[in-house]
């Protein structure tokens, strides 16, 4: 199987933390035309959600900014259930429910779902799960760029 077609956009996205909350650091790679295009953060303190939230949110705001790739089918693969559950179920009930769970506490990381929402909304994007740490490439990939960013913000 070819992770990329002339009209399909593949993504890979990880994040996570050492400590939760803790250092954190977040990886994507972006596969288009035979290329790979790789981004990461991190930041000092923060949560594994929001890591992989902020995965996402970077590789989609990548291709809605970049005129050649914002109206092609994009193919995300998340080893995080959280963001996928949320973004294609979960957030429909969040948003009717003012933001509440469905215990009624608040949604946590609601900035960073709207940000998503708003990307997912205006791209043709198809969210995958795969199994982290399986092998599986270019998760492995996302990994070690997620942990080369923790690994700047964790004391000597």
């Amino acid at each position: 199987m070819s992770n990329t077609d002339s009209e399909t956009i593949v993504i890979y996205t990880d994040g996570g933390c050492h400590g939760n909350p803790g250092p954190g650091g977040w990886g994507c790679v972006i596969l288009y035309e035979d290329k790979e295009h790789t981004y990461s953060g991190g930041e000092k303190d923060t949560t594994n959600n929001r890591m992989e939230l902020t995965a996402a949110i970077s590789a989609l705001s990548a291709i809605s900014q970049n005129d050649s790739w914002k109206n092609k089918h994009i193919a995300v693969y998340s080893d995080s259930q959280y963001v996928k559950n949320g973004i294609t179920s979960w957030i429909q009930n969040w948003k009717k429910n003012g933001w509440k769970t469905s215990t009624k506490k608040p949604v946590l990381n609601k900035d960073l779902w709207e940000k998503l929402d708003i990307l997912y909304s205006s791209l043709d994007v198809e969210w995958k799960w795969v199994k982290g740490h399986a092998g599986i490439k270019y998760n492995e990939v996302c990994d070690q760029l997620c942990q080369q960013e923790i690994a700047k913000y964790e004391k000597p």
